[in-house]
Protein backbone atom coordinates (compact mmCIF):
# COMPACT_ATOMS: atom_id res chain seq x y z
CA UNK A 1 0.00 0.00 0.00
CA UNK A 2 1.36 3.41 -1.01
CA UNK A 3 1.78 5.95 1.77
CA UNK A 4 0.84 9.50 0.77
CA UNK A 5 1.58 12.43 3.05
CA UNK A 6 -0.18 15.73 2.28
CA UNK A 7 1.27 18.62 4.25
CA UNK A 8 0.15 22.22 4.57
CA UNK A 9 0.44 25.30 6.75
CA UNK A 10 -2.81 27.00 7.69
CA UNK A 11 -1.90 30.62 6.91
CA UNK A 12 -4.79 31.60 4.70
CA UNK A 13 -7.44 28.94 4.12
CA UNK A 14 -6.45 27.98 0.57
CA UNK A 15 -3.46 25.80 1.48
CA UNK A 16 -5.58 23.65 3.79
CA UNK A 17 -8.48 23.45 1.30
CA UNK A 18 -6.17 22.30 -1.48
CA UNK A 19 -4.70 19.64 0.81
CA UNK A 20 -8.16 18.42 1.87
CA UNK A 21 -9.34 18.26 -1.74
CA UNK A 22 -6.42 16.03 -2.69
CA UNK A 23 -6.98 13.79 0.33
CA UNK A 24 -10.68 13.46 -0.51
CA UNK A 25 -9.96 12.46 -4.10
CA UNK A 26 -7.26 9.93 -3.24
CA UNK A 27 -9.37 8.24 -0.57
CA UNK A 28 -12.33 7.97 -2.95
CA UNK A 29 -10.38 6.73 -5.98
CA UNK A 30 -7.19 5.00 -4.81
CA UNK A 31 -8.01 2.25 -2.30
CA UNK A 32 -4.40 1.05 -2.41
CA UNK A 33 -3.20 4.32 -0.87
CA UNK A 34 -3.01 5.37 2.77
CA UNK A 35 -3.29 9.14 3.16
CA UNK A 36 -1.96 11.20 6.05
CA UNK A 37 -2.89 14.91 6.21
CA UNK A 38 -1.06 17.15 8.64
CA UNK A 39 -0.30 20.78 9.52
CA UNK A 40 3.47 20.88 9.21
CA UNK A 41 4.13 24.12 11.10
CA UNK A 42 1.86 23.16 13.98
CA UNK A 43 3.66 19.82 14.26
CA UNK A 44 7.14 21.35 14.19
CA UNK A 45 6.52 24.07 16.76
CA UNK A 46 3.12 25.22 18.02
CA UNK A 47 4.52 28.48 19.39
CA UNK A 48 6.13 29.45 16.07
CA UNK A 49 2.97 28.39 14.25
CA UNK A 50 0.79 30.52 16.52
CA UNK A 51 3.09 33.55 16.17
CA UNK A 52 3.23 33.19 12.37
CA UNK A 53 -0.53 32.69 12.11
CA UNK A 54 -1.46 35.62 14.35
CA UNK A 55 1.12 37.86 12.65
CA UNK A 56 -0.25 37.00 9.20
CA UNK A 57 -3.85 37.59 10.30
CA UNK A 58 -3.02 40.78 12.14
CA UNK A 59 -1.06 42.35 9.30
CA UNK A 60 -3.46 41.37 6.51
CA UNK A 61 -6.43 42.59 8.53
CA UNK A 62 -5.09 45.83 9.97
CA UNK A 63 -2.26 46.97 7.69
CA UNK A 64 -2.65 44.98 4.46
CA UNK A 65 -0.37 47.36 2.52
CA UNK A 66 2.48 46.27 4.81
CA UNK A 67 1.85 42.63 3.92
CA UNK A 68 2.36 43.60 0.30
CA UNK A 69 5.75 45.08 1.23
CA UNK A 70 6.67 41.87 3.05
CA UNK A 71 5.46 39.70 0.17
CA UNK A 72 7.54 41.43 -2.47
CA UNK A 73 10.62 42.22 -0.36
CA UNK A 74 11.06 38.63 0.81
CA UNK A 75 11.84 37.82 -2.82
CA UNK A 76 15.13 39.66 -2.37
CA UNK A 77 18.26 37.49 -1.88
CA UNK A 78 18.96 38.48 1.73
CA UNK A 79 15.46 37.51 2.87
CA UNK A 80 15.59 34.30 0.85
CA UNK A 81 18.77 33.35 2.70
CA UNK A 82 17.11 34.04 6.05
CA UNK A 83 14.09 31.92 5.12
CA UNK A 84 16.34 29.16 3.86
CA UNK A 85 18.32 29.12 7.12
CA UNK A 86 15.17 29.03 9.27
CA UNK A 87 13.73 26.19 7.19
CA UNK A 88 16.92 24.19 7.62
CA UNK A 89 16.57 24.50 11.40
CA UNK A 90 12.85 23.67 11.40
CA UNK A 91 13.32 20.72 9.04
CA UNK A 92 15.10 18.73 11.77
CA UNK A 93 11.91 17.79 13.64
CA UNK A 94 9.99 17.19 10.41
CA UNK A 95 12.70 14.73 9.41
CA UNK A 96 11.98 12.57 12.46
CA UNK A 97 8.32 12.28 11.53
CA UNK A 98 9.07 11.50 7.89
CA UNK A 99 11.59 8.84 8.89
CA UNK A 100 8.97 7.20 11.11
CA UNK A 101 6.15 7.39 8.55
CA UNK A 102 8.35 6.76 5.47
CA UNK A 103 5.89 8.07 2.84
CA UNK A 104 6.20 7.15 -0.82
CA UNK A 105 4.92 10.56 -1.90
CA UNK A 106 4.87 13.91 -0.07
CA UNK A 107 2.53 16.57 -1.45
CA UNK A 108 3.10 20.12 -0.16
CA UNK A 109 0.51 22.87 -0.54
CA UNK A 110 2.58 25.52 1.28
CA UNK A 111 6.06 26.69 0.35
CA UNK A 112 7.43 26.39 3.90
CA UNK A 113 6.67 22.69 3.90
CA UNK A 114 7.90 22.01 0.39
CA UNK A 115 11.21 23.75 1.03
CA UNK A 116 11.82 21.78 4.23
CA UNK A 117 11.19 18.51 2.40
CA UNK A 118 13.71 19.38 -0.31
CA UNK A 119 16.31 20.14 2.38
CA UNK A 120 15.76 16.70 3.92
CA UNK A 121 15.93 15.01 0.53
CA UNK A 122 19.10 16.88 -0.35
CA UNK A 123 20.70 15.59 2.87
CA UNK A 124 19.60 12.04 2.13
CA UNK A 125 17.18 11.93 5.09
CA UNK A 126 14.22 10.97 2.88
CA UNK A 127 13.82 9.43 -0.58
CA UNK A 128 10.12 10.14 -1.13
CA UNK A 129 8.77 11.62 -4.34
CA UNK A 130 8.15 15.32 -3.68
CA UNK A 131 5.26 17.27 -5.20
CA UNK A 132 4.59 20.99 -4.79
CA UNK A 133 1.14 22.48 -5.47
CA UNK A 134 1.22 26.24 -6.02
CA UNK A 135 -2.15 27.60 -4.91
CA UNK A 136 -2.29 31.04 -6.55
CA UNK A 137 -2.54 32.52 -10.06
CA UNK A 138 0.24 35.12 -10.11
CA UNK A 139 2.41 34.63 -13.18
CA UNK A 140 5.61 35.20 -11.18
CA UNK A 141 5.21 32.92 -8.14
CA UNK A 142 7.05 33.34 -4.88
CA UNK A 143 10.60 31.94 -5.22
CA UNK A 144 10.24 29.91 -2.03
CA UNK A 145 7.82 27.56 -3.80
CA UNK A 146 10.52 26.17 -6.06
CA UNK A 147 13.91 26.84 -4.47
CA UNK A 148 15.87 23.58 -4.34
CA UNK A 149 13.83 22.50 -7.38
CA UNK A 150 16.40 19.81 -8.24
CA UNK A 151 14.90 17.75 -5.43
CA UNK A 152 11.24 18.32 -6.41
CA UNK A 153 9.74 15.70 -8.72
CA UNK A 154 6.45 17.43 -9.58
CA UNK A 155 5.41 21.09 -9.57
CA UNK A 156 1.70 21.68 -10.19
CA UNK A 157 0.63 25.17 -11.27
CA UNK A 158 -2.60 27.00 -12.08
CA UNK A 159 -1.89 27.85 -15.72
CA UNK A 160 0.67 27.72 -18.51
CA UNK A 161 2.08 31.23 -17.96
CA UNK A 162 3.33 30.20 -14.52
CA UNK A 163 4.96 27.20 -16.18
CA UNK A 164 6.66 29.52 -18.66
CA UNK A 165 7.99 31.67 -15.81
CA UNK A 166 9.41 28.66 -13.98
CA UNK A 167 11.07 27.36 -17.14
CA UNK A 168 12.74 30.76 -17.55
CA UNK A 169 14.10 30.33 -14.02
CA UNK A 170 15.85 27.18 -15.19
CA UNK A 171 13.42 24.56 -13.90
CA UNK A 172 13.11 21.61 -16.32
CA UNK A 173 9.78 21.64 -18.13
CA UNK A 174 9.22 17.93 -17.44
CA UNK A 175 8.81 18.74 -13.74
CA UNK A 176 6.07 21.34 -14.26
CA UNK A 177 2.41 20.56 -14.95
CA UNK A 178 -0.26 23.22 -15.56
CA UNK A 179 -3.05 21.09 -14.11
CA UNK A 180 -4.80 23.85 -12.20
CA UNK A 181 -5.40 24.16 -8.45
CA UNK A 182 -7.06 21.14 -6.79
CA UNK A 183 -10.78 21.51 -6.06
CA UNK A 184 -13.37 19.44 -4.25
CA UNK A 185 -15.49 17.09 -6.33
CA UNK A 186 -18.53 18.99 -5.00
CA UNK A 187 -17.85 21.59 -7.69
CA UNK A 188 -18.18 18.96 -10.42
CA UNK A 189 -21.61 17.77 -9.30
CA UNK A 190 -24.89 18.72 -10.98
CA UNK A 191 -27.37 20.66 -8.85
CA UNK A 192 -31.06 21.34 -9.38
CA UNK A 193 -31.22 25.12 -9.60
CA UNK A 194 -35.00 25.31 -9.18
CA UNK A 195 -34.96 23.24 -5.99
CA UNK A 196 -32.22 25.34 -4.40
CA UNK A 197 -33.91 28.62 -5.36
CA UNK A 198 -37.18 27.37 -3.92
CA UNK A 199 -35.46 26.38 -0.70
CA UNK A 200 -34.02 29.88 -0.41
CA UNK A 201 -37.44 31.34 -1.32
CA UNK A 202 -35.82 33.00 -4.32
CA UNK A 203 -37.27 33.39 -7.80
CA UNK A 204 -35.76 32.25 -11.11
CA UNK A 205 -36.72 35.61 -12.65
CA UNK A 206 -34.01 37.54 -10.80
CA UNK A 207 -30.23 37.36 -10.94
CA UNK A 208 -28.62 35.66 -7.97
CA UNK A 209 -25.46 37.14 -6.47
CA UNK A 210 -23.23 35.21 -4.09
CA UNK A 211 -21.51 37.71 -1.79
CA UNK A 212 -18.53 36.74 0.40
CA UNK A 213 -17.90 39.45 2.97
CA UNK A 214 -14.34 38.54 3.88
CA UNK A 215 -15.02 36.12 6.69
CA UNK A 216 -12.84 36.14 9.77
CA UNK A 217 -10.39 38.70 8.42
CA UNK A 218 -13.13 41.11 7.39
CA UNK A 219 -10.76 42.97 5.06
CA UNK A 220 -11.95 46.31 3.77
CA UNK A 221 -15.04 46.26 5.99
CA UNK A 222 -16.29 49.74 5.09
CA UNK A 223 -15.82 49.12 1.38
CA UNK A 224 -17.51 45.74 1.71
CA UNK A 225 -20.55 47.31 3.36
CA UNK A 226 -20.68 50.05 0.72
CA UNK A 227 -20.77 47.40 -2.02
CA UNK A 228 -23.40 45.37 -0.18
CA UNK A 229 -25.64 48.38 0.42
CA UNK A 230 -25.35 49.55 -3.18
CA UNK A 231 -26.21 46.07 -4.38
CA UNK A 232 -29.41 45.60 -2.42
CA UNK A 233 -30.55 49.24 -2.57
CA UNK A 234 -30.02 49.97 -6.27
CA UNK A 235 -30.57 46.60 -7.96
CA UNK A 236 -34.09 45.39 -7.20
CA UNK A 237 -33.87 42.66 -9.82
CA UNK A 238 -31.26 40.77 -7.83
CA UNK A 239 -31.31 38.38 -4.90
CA UNK A 240 -28.28 37.96 -2.67
CA UNK A 241 -26.75 35.11 -0.70
CA UNK A 242 -24.39 36.89 1.73
CA UNK A 243 -21.75 34.88 3.62
CA UNK A 244 -20.16 36.65 6.58
CA UNK A 245 -18.05 33.74 7.83
CA UNK A 246 -16.84 33.97 11.42
CA UNK A 247 -17.20 37.75 11.48
CA UNK A 248 -20.26 38.25 13.67
CA UNK A 249 -20.00 42.04 13.48
CA UNK A 250 -20.11 41.90 9.69
CA UNK A 251 -23.16 39.63 9.83
CA UNK A 252 -24.94 42.13 12.08
CA UNK A 253 -24.11 44.95 9.66
CA UNK A 254 -25.48 42.94 6.74
CA UNK A 255 -28.69 42.29 8.64
CA UNK A 256 -29.09 45.94 9.62
CA UNK A 257 -28.64 47.19 6.04
CA UNK A 258 -31.03 44.55 4.72
CA UNK A 259 -33.74 45.40 7.24
CA UNK A 260 -33.39 49.16 6.80
CA UNK A 261 -33.90 48.74 3.06
CA UNK A 262 -36.81 46.30 3.52
CA UNK A 263 -35.07 43.62 1.44
CA UNK A 264 -35.31 40.62 3.74
CA UNK A 265 -37.14 38.64 1.06
CA UNK A 266 -34.30 39.18 -1.40
CA UNK A 267 -31.34 38.53 0.90
CA UNK A 268 -30.22 35.41 2.76
CA UNK A 269 -27.43 36.03 5.26
CA UNK A 270 -25.35 33.10 6.49
CA UNK A 271 -22.45 33.06 8.93
CA UNK A 272 -21.17 29.72 7.67
CA UNK A 273 -22.11 27.27 4.96
CA UNK A 274 -20.78 24.02 3.55
CA UNK A 275 -22.90 24.55 0.44
CA UNK A 276 -20.66 26.92 -1.50
CA UNK A 277 -20.60 24.57 -4.49
CA UNK A 278 -24.42 24.57 -4.67
CA UNK A 279 -24.67 28.33 -4.28
CA UNK A 280 -22.05 28.93 -6.95
CA UNK A 281 -23.92 26.59 -9.28
CA UNK A 282 -27.11 28.69 -9.06
CA UNK A 283 -25.51 32.15 -9.05
CA UNK A 284 -24.95 34.62 -11.87
CA UNK A 285 -22.11 36.51 -10.16
CA UNK A 286 -19.85 36.08 -7.14
CA UNK A 287 -18.47 39.04 -5.22
CA UNK A 288 -15.42 37.96 -3.25
CA UNK A 289 -11.83 38.43 -2.21
CA UNK A 290 -9.81 36.65 -4.92
CA UNK A 291 -8.14 33.92 -2.89
CA UNK A 292 -6.62 31.13 -4.95
CA UNK A 293 -9.13 28.45 -3.96
CA UNK A 294 -12.24 30.64 -4.06
CA UNK A 295 -11.22 31.90 -7.50
CA UNK A 296 -10.67 28.33 -8.68
CA UNK A 297 -14.07 27.23 -7.40
CA UNK A 298 -15.74 30.11 -9.22
CA UNK A 299 -13.92 29.35 -12.47
CA UNK A 300 -14.88 25.68 -12.33
CA UNK A 301 -18.48 26.77 -11.63
CA UNK A 302 -18.30 29.04 -14.73
CA UNK A 303 -19.18 31.94 -12.46
CA UNK A 304 -18.02 35.51 -13.24
CA UNK A 305 -16.26 37.31 -10.39
CA UNK A 306 -16.24 40.79 -8.98
CA UNK A 307 -12.94 40.81 -7.06
CA UNK A 308 -12.93 43.03 -3.96
CA UNK A 309 -10.43 43.82 -1.19
CA UNK A 310 -7.56 41.60 -2.37
CA UNK A 311 -4.68 41.20 0.06
CA UNK A 312 -1.65 42.96 -1.48
CA UNK A 313 0.68 40.34 -2.85
CA UNK A 314 -0.76 37.00 -3.84
CA UNK A 315 -4.45 38.02 -3.97
CA UNK A 316 -3.73 41.12 -6.02
CA UNK A 317 -1.80 38.88 -8.42
CA UNK A 318 -4.84 36.59 -8.60
CA UNK A 319 -7.13 39.54 -9.34
CA UNK A 320 -4.76 40.77 -12.04
CA UNK A 321 -4.72 37.36 -13.75
CA UNK A 322 -8.51 37.01 -13.64
CA UNK A 323 -9.12 40.51 -14.94
CA UNK A 324 -6.50 40.17 -17.68
CA UNK A 325 -8.32 37.07 -18.89
CA UNK A 326 -11.71 38.83 -18.70
CA UNK A 327 -13.02 36.34 -16.16
CA UNK A 328 -13.41 38.98 -13.46
CA UNK A 329 -13.64 42.69 -12.79
CA UNK A 330 -11.33 43.98 -10.08
CA UNK A 331 -13.17 46.66 -8.12
CA UNK A 332 -10.49 49.13 -7.04
CA UNK A 333 -10.71 51.80 -4.34
CA UNK A 334 -11.49 54.70 -6.67
CA UNK A 335 -13.96 52.83 -8.89
CA UNK A 336 -17.63 53.78 -8.91
CA UNK A 337 -19.43 50.84 -7.28
CA UNK A 338 -22.82 51.50 -8.83
CA UNK A 339 -21.38 51.82 -12.33
CA UNK A 340 -19.44 48.55 -12.05
CA UNK A 341 -22.44 46.64 -10.68
CA UNK A 342 -24.69 48.12 -13.34
CA UNK A 343 -22.31 46.94 -16.07
CA UNK A 344 -22.48 43.42 -14.65
CA UNK A 345 -26.06 43.01 -13.49
CA UNK A 346 -27.91 44.96 -16.15
CA UNK A 347 -25.83 43.74 -19.06
CA UNK A 348 -26.41 40.10 -19.94
CA UNK A 349 -23.86 40.30 -22.75
CA UNK A 350 -21.11 41.20 -20.26
CA UNK A 351 -21.80 38.19 -18.03
CA UNK A 352 -22.05 35.93 -21.08
CA UNK A 353 -18.72 37.21 -22.39
CA UNK A 354 -17.09 36.55 -19.01
CA UNK A 355 -18.50 33.04 -18.89
CA UNK A 356 -17.08 32.29 -22.32
CA UNK A 357 -13.68 33.54 -21.20
CA UNK A 358 -13.85 31.50 -18.01
CA UNK A 359 -14.26 28.31 -20.04
CA UNK A 360 -10.89 29.03 -21.67
CA UNK A 361 -8.96 29.07 -18.38
CA UNK A 362 -10.98 26.85 -16.01
CA UNK A 363 -9.46 23.46 -15.22
CA UNK A 364 -12.27 21.32 -13.75
CA UNK A 365 -10.21 18.12 -13.84
CA UNK A 366 -7.33 19.57 -11.81
CA UNK A 367 -7.56 17.26 -8.80
CA UNK A 368 -7.96 14.13 -10.89
CA UNK A 369 -5.07 15.09 -13.15
CA UNK A 370 -2.72 15.82 -10.25
CA UNK A 371 -3.51 12.51 -8.58
CA UNK A 372 -3.21 10.56 -11.85
CA UNK A 373 0.24 11.98 -12.52
CA UNK A 374 1.42 11.25 -9.00
CA UNK A 375 -0.10 7.87 -8.36
CA UNK A 376 -0.38 6.14 -11.73
CA UNK A 377 3.21 6.53 -12.93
Amino acid sequence: MKKIMISYAAYGGGHLSAAKNLKEHIEENYPDCEVFLFDCMKYINRVIDKVCGSTYSGITKNIPWFWGKIYYHTQEPIFERILSLSNKVLAYKLGRLLKKYNPDVIISTHFFVGHMCTILKQKGKINSKLATVITDYGEDPYNEWTCNYNFIDYIFVAHDKIKDTLIKRGIPSNKIFDTGIPISNKFLANYNKSDILNELQFTPNKKTVLFFGGGELGLGKNKTLDIFECLIKNFPNTQVIAISGKNENLKNCFEKITTENNKNQNVKILSFTDRVAEFMAISDLVITKPGGLTSTEALVSNLPLLAINPIPGQEEENAKFLETNNAAIWLKKTDDINSILNNLLNNDNKLLEMKQNIKKIAKPNSTNNICSLLLEN
